[in-house]
């Protein structure tokens, strides 16, 4: 068996762990906003919840890091897991912790080599947008222009954004519910491109089969026309039968094969095929 990495050993032990961390953020994340009269002991529980989870997957890219045998070219692959790591710490605001724990959980679910582009592609979408809904409701609900005041306006509002139809029946007024607005139809853009470019790959890669197949038809139809005329040949050969030749290489006719030669052929092999012309 091959020795794996202490890097590659580490990011497969903890991909299971760190995303049943990424659920449990989801949850407290979302109760404080989907019950807003929700106790204070229940709303310091989620934000104590939501640091721990971001604190693991800190820990788990400094363990990488450690663990790498190029440190500088890890950072420098990974520089979009080091912002993720550091944005909560310069402003502790609920906001950047949801930013960067769902920015870590992307960039560490990819690394696992058994979740396919369409389960990764389908997890974003249902991650965009209950996050981005969970998110624009926290900052439209208090706001005294607002139009998004419960989660089934947020989810609608996410949806259309996301597949930028844009109905315009809800909209964000708040500054900060813009930027997630931006946010949000950048990635569903990007989201619908990933799945456009997946499902022509899927045709192409279907057209080449069924063009090798077809290919692979043909050549095996010649070669038993191939096996075909020699048997035949063979046959005609010891009944004494004229078989008539294909044309040759300039097109010219072809012609008729002696029934004297092969009947020759014949005697020669130990038959007893006559002459015609002997009583």
């Amino acid at each position: 068996m091959k020795h794996l990495p202490a890097q590659l050993r580490w990011e497969r032990r903890t991909q299971r762990p760190l995303l049943m961390l990424a659920v449990a953020f989801a949850v407290a994340y979302a109760v404080p906003i989907v019950m807003p009269d929700a106790s204070r002991t229940v709303t310091q529980t989620c934000t104590v919840v939501e640091w721990v989870v971001w604190g693991a997957f800190a820990l788990d890219y400094i363990v990488r890091l450690l663990l790498s045998d190029h440190r500088g070219r890890f950072v420098r692959t990974h520089w979009l897991d080091l912002c993720a790591v550091i944005l909560p710490m310069l402003q502790p605001l609920r906001l950047l912790r949801l930013v960067s724990t769902l920015m870590l959980v992307g960039r560490r679910a990819r690394m696992a080599s058994q979740i396919t582009l369409t389960t990764y592609v389908v997890g974003a979408v249902v991650g965009l947008l209950m996050f981005g809904s969970l998110a624009v409701l926290s900052v439209e609900r208090e706001s005294p222009e607002g139009n998004i005041k419960t989660l089934g306006d947020a989810v609608w509002w996410s949806f259309t954004t996301m597949t930028t139809v844009g109905y315009g029946d809800h909209a964000p007024t708040t500054g900060l519910g813009r930027v997630l607005a931006v946010g949000l139809m950048l990635s569903g853009i990007a989201l619908l491109g990933v799945v456009t470019a997946n499902i022509a790959a899927w045709f192409i890669a279907r057209f080449e089969m069924d063009d090798v197949e077809e290919r692979r038809q043909t050549a095996a139809i010649q070669a038993l026309t191939a096996e075909v005329q020699a048997l035949r040949a063979q046959v005609a050969a010891l009944s004494g039968v004229v078989v008539p030749t294909p044309a040759g290489p300039a097109g010219a006719a072809g012609s008729a094969r002696p029934a004297e030669a092969a009947a020759g052929e014949t005697e020669a092999l130990g038959g007893t095929a006559r002459y015609p012309s002997e009583p």
